[in-house]
């Protein structure tokens, strides 16, 4: 009976994984193609928070977690400590495939080109193109990353997968509180960053072979 199950069991989880990111390329898609016209200008207007000053300050401050010089150091340090405590397998897809999740974000904005939103003032320093927009892509990549490798109990996976994607969501909306990104930029960011977290998923539950036999040998 069990072992007539788990090929339904596995084509379900095949076919759920081929829906969902589908699903994240289609919104990726739209964003790119509809992006910064009356609907962007519209929540970017309503959400600016220039002349909120205090609303402003804890946007700088949220918008932080998501920047380049917190994923790059968290990463490598959670990648070396997973590696230490016997998964190596683990730290590597953590470490390389958010570095290589990181190059294609800058591919990205380098390749489509598109212009940062200028109808409002900059509230913090920006050096790059808008799409998609790095901050949110970093922090759904990253901490949803964590959220799915590092907690094995199913039963405390699901609030820390929250928090993940809480943290992810105001990393985001502080870009467009700013002033520096169109909302379709953020909404894409945050669908190639869980685009990368799901991959990044399935690579580390399919450690190669000799890879098993090293992490067993130390």
């Amino acid at each position: 009976m069990s072992s007539v199950g788990r090929p339904v069991t596995s084509n379900r989880s095949i076919v759920s994984y081929v829906v969902l990111v589908s699903a994240l390329v289609l919104v990726w898609l739209v964003m790119f193609l509809q992006g910064t016209g009356d609907v962007d200008l519209a929540i970017l207007s309503s959400l600016y928070a220039g002349d909120r000053p205090a609303l402003a300050e804890s946007a700088r401050l949220i918008t932080f977690l998501g920047g380049w010089y917190v994923v790059i150091p968290l990463t490598a340090v959670v990648s070396l400590v997973v590696a230490v405590r016997g998964k190596p397998w683990l730290g590597l897809v953590l470490f390389v495939g958010t570095f290589i999740g990181r190059l294609l974000i800058n591919v990205q904005k380098y390749e489509l080109g598109r212009l940062r939103p200028d109808q409002h003032p900059h509230l913090v320093d920006v050096y790059n193109l808008s799409f998609p927009s790095g901050h949110s892509a970093n922090a759904m990549m990253l901490y949803v990353t964590l959220a799915l490798t590092l907690v094995e109990d199913p039963r405390r996976r699901l609030p820390w997968l929250i928090a993940a994607v809480g943290l992810a969501f105001i990393v985001g909306m502080s870009r467009v509180m700013l002033g520096v990104h169109w909302p379709s930029d953020v909404v894409a960011g945050w669908s190639f960053g869980l685009l990368w977290a799901l991959i990044l998923l399935w690579l580390a539950k399919h450690e190669p072979k000799a890879a098993r036999g090293n992490g067993r040998a130390q």
